[in-house]
């Protein structure tokens, strides 16, 4: 009985699964490997009905796995980014003219001892401050822009809160990692964090047979290469708040990809989550310059 080739792939899993396709149909079917990947034989005078069964096994198999839809754009996702840019330099100026009398640095700063003991404001109001212009315009500028990402994906009111609360964590982490002298400021832990939930929740949404698997982990590879580029800079880059920042912001768009939260277009739900996170931020800072 002669046999011919009716499939090919380099996975034998394939083969395995269109082999049971055409055995269903009493098709009879034989593996073999060929150099570096694996061929499906039936005898020839099967070799139109089977072709044909694989065909329509195909068809059917793709109106199941249809790629996911683009999502809709949150409307007004810029409002996020001005509120941030605006949060930045008004803190920026306050802290430079020690308003209210009060050293805004060493009241604000993320101290590790300081954590520590007990002063948890730290992890929010150190992604506030900078150490001068240039750190805060690079901040201003990366943050702003994958902010206005994640808010065209969120919504600006989730997205700004997430990017804040994914932040804070990163700073918690770095907190309570680094030795009890440590000390750091800066928003780019939060920016790191917004790179990693950016990156996580594409390559969720992407995670299904009919995207290919580079489509799918374009988003992280070119993340996690922003996060070697970005985030190893000068001598006193705290590296270890932007890897944390970035793990942080991960694990939210990981729990985003795979759940209905960024459908909501609720303006009621944006404006909340948008107050949580300013009402955040002034708490935050009360308690500091109470404590100061």
């Amino acid at each position: 009985m002669a046999l011919v080739e009716v499939y090919r792939s380099y996975r034998q899993a394939d083969c395995d699964e269109r082999a049971f396709v055409l055995a269903a149909v009493g098709v009879q079917t034989e593996q073999v490997q060929l150099g570096d990947g694996f061929a499906l034989l039936v005898p020839e005078e099967a070799l139109v009905a089977a072709t044909m069964h694989l065909e329509d096994y195909n068809e059917e198999k793709l109106s199941r796995e249809l790629p996911p839809l683009p999502m809709r754009a949150h409307p007004n996702a810029w409002l996020g980014s001005v509120g941030y840019v605006f949060v930045l330099v008004s803190i920026a100026h306050w802290a430079t003219e020690g308003l209210l009398g009060v050293d805004w640095f060493s009241s604000g700063e993320l101290v590790s001892d300081r954590l520590r003991s007990g002063e948890w404001w730290r992890v929010v109001t150190a992604l506030t401050l900078h150490a001068d212009a240039g750190h805060l315009v690079a901040n201003i500028a990366f943050g702003a822009v994958f902010g206005y990402l994640a808010g065209q994906l969120l919504g600006p009111g989730i997205a700004w809160a997430s990017i804040l609360a994914a932040g804070a964590a990163g700073n918690l982490l770095d907190g309570l990692l680094m030795p009890a002298t440590h000390h750091t400021i800066g928003a780019s832990t939060a920016v790191f964090a917004t790179l990693g939930l950016l990156a996580a929740f594409s390559w969720r949404r992407r995670s299904t047979p009919a995207v290919r698997w580079p489509h799918r982990w374009a988003p992280l590879i070119a993340a996690v290469a922003l996060l070697g580029l970005l985030g190893a800079g000068a001598e006193h880059t705290d590296v270890l708040a932007h890897l944390t920042g970035f793990l942080a912001g991960t694990v939210v768009g990981l729990l985003y990809g795979s759940s209905a939260i960024p459908s909501s277009g609720s303006a009621v739900l944006q404006l909340l989550c948008g107050a949580a996170a300013v009402g955040a931020i002034v708490g935050a800072w009360v308690c500091a310059l109470i404590r100061a």
